[in-house]
């Protein structure tokens, strides 16, 4: 079961009840018996593996590899005259 986080809008304070997920959320303070609403935090998302870097996916030798192999093609040719 999930731990969810409240705060009361009118003291402030900062609880957690652990609730099924079809439950009603708390909406009643134990403290001060006002309104509570539940606190959102963001997820933390953990990127593992290759490829999702810049540096992953730019080796920048295929560019250099190509040009060598044709040393003619890719370049502009200026006009003369």
């Amino acid at each position: 079961m999930p731990i969810y986080e409240y705060e009361c809008s009118l003291c402030r304070l900062h609880f957690e009840r652990k609730q099924r997920f079809d439950e009603e959320p708390v909406a009643i303070c134990p403290k001060c018996q006002g309104k509570a609403r539940r606190v959102l935090h963001s997820t933390p998302v953990i990127f593992k593996g290759s490829g999702f870097y810049i540096t992953d996916n730019r080796k920048g030798g295929a560019v250099e590899k190509a040009e060598k192999r044709m040393p003619g093609k890719g370049k502009r040719k200026e006009k003369q005259g």
